[in-house]
Formats: C-alpha cells, structure tokens, sequence
C-alpha cells in the first residue's frame, strides 16, 4: 500500500475549506490556496471500481455531468466509501488506490474522453470541485514550483 499523506498537510486542506466557505462572494484566493494545497500532497486516493486489474476511480452524479472523487488521504477515502456505499456491504471496506503527483493529474484528466465533468476533493467531507478543463493549471502549479 502507498504510504499516506501527511497529516498537516491535510489538515491545512481543512482549514482552507473554512477559507473557503468564510470567503466573501467572487473572493476566489482561498480556493486557489485550497488547489495549491491539493497539488502538494504526494498522492491523491481513489476509491476503486471495476476489476481489480483495471480499477477506475468512483464518481458522483452532479449537475455539472460526472466528478471524479479525488481523497487526501486513504483514510479518507475508506471514510467515504463507508458513508457513500461503493464498499463492500457486509464489511463497508472498499479497495482503494492512490496515484503519485503530478501523474495524478493527468490520470484524472485522462477521464474527460469518457464525459466526465470535473474532480471533486474529500467529497462529502470538503467536496470542492476544479473542472477538468482547470487541471492544466493545476500541473503548472507544480511545474512552476520544480516539485
């Protein structure tokens, strides 16, 4: 199993989610720091679906089309699977993956062939979305920073 993220930096992804929501109306800053904050982390986590050769990550039905849900941590990403119901009935455990950055990014952009809309972070937890088409900025944050 890939190693977790660190705990700080998942928890300054939280307090940037009360940035966020305290934020006044067109005040974009703390969304920015908050995807600034996701490119930073090691790995982001998915919850697996399909076969165990060829897993695909778990999405939710939104009105914008299809989000993937991208998981800080494999923590998480098990706590989603439990409250959302991808696990397995009996026991609530769901398989879960985790993917390096940057190629994170590009994994989850891959998916805009098959219609997906968007990428959405610790849902239901935080549930902030980027759409795929704002991924490439994401990269260039990294790009820029020589992570």
């Amino acid at each position: 199993m890939i190693k977790d993220n660190d705990p700080e930096m998942i928890a300054e992804l939280d307090r940037l989610d009360a940035a966020v929501k305290a934020a006044p109306p067109g005040d974009t800053s703390a969304q920015i720091a908050l995807w600034r904050q996701a490119t930073a982390l090691e790995h982001w986590f998915f919850v697996a679906r399909g076969p165990a050769d060829r897993p695909r990550p778990y999405a939710v039905a939104a009105e914008q089309g299809s989000m993937i849900c991208l998981y800080s941590s494999a923590a998480r990403a098990s706590e989603a699977a439990r409250a959302l119901g991808p696990g397995d009935p009996e026991s609530g455990a769901a398989p879960l993956f985790g993917v390096p950055m940057p190629a994170a990014i590009d994994y989850v952009a891959s998916f805009g062939r098959a219609g997906v809309f968007g990428v959405t972070l610790d849902h239901p937890r935080i549930g902030h979305y980027i759409p795929l088409v704002n991924l490439g900025l994401l990269k260039s944050w990294i790009e820029g920073s020589g992570q």
